[in-house]
């Protein structure tokens, strides 16, 4: 998955160092999916919401997300780690951007307005892999949940 979306970035977006600001949207993008697909079916709305995030935070136009998206959705199937992406994002995110991205993450989950045991397991084990601590990931999904 990792090869074909970094693929899809220096051929699409922008041609930039490994760990660059496209990368990172990639990494969030990846697991903000993971998130709307662990219930076993993704809603439009959670692909909305999904963009809507993406563009907001990473400043991407709508075409970029919409191919970024498609691209995480070619590849999602063979994803079997969450490594790469969150080592990625612990070298180069603040706590803060950590936490804003496990709000995210509740976002997703809390479209269709209930959170599925798979989604919740998905987040504590990103937050843990984050380095999130766990009154900070309770937070994020009360502020989610308002």
């Amino acid at each position: 998955m990792i090869d074909a979306i970094k693929k899809f970035f220096e051929s699409k977006i922008l041609p930039e160092p490994a760990g660059g600001e496209h990368a990172l949207a990639l990494a969030c993008a990846a697991l903000l999916y993971e998130v709307a697909r662990m219930d076993f079916h993704v809603h439009d709305k959670e692909l909305a919401r999904l963009q809507q995030l993406l563009q907001i935070k990473f400043q991407l136009s709508p075409a970029e997300t919409a191919d970024l998206i498609a691209a995480t959705q070619r590849q999602a199937e063979d994803t079997h780690s969450y490594y790469d992406f969150t080592r990625l994002i612990n070298q180069r995110f603040s706590y803060e951007r950590k936490i804003d991205l496990i709000e995210m993450m509740w976002q997703i989950a809390l479209v269709d307005q209930t959170i599925d045991k798979y989604e919740e397991h998905l987040i504590r084990k990103v937050a843990d892999l984050l380095y999130v601590s766990h009154v900070d990931f309770i937070q994020a999904k009360h502020r989610a949940q308002q």
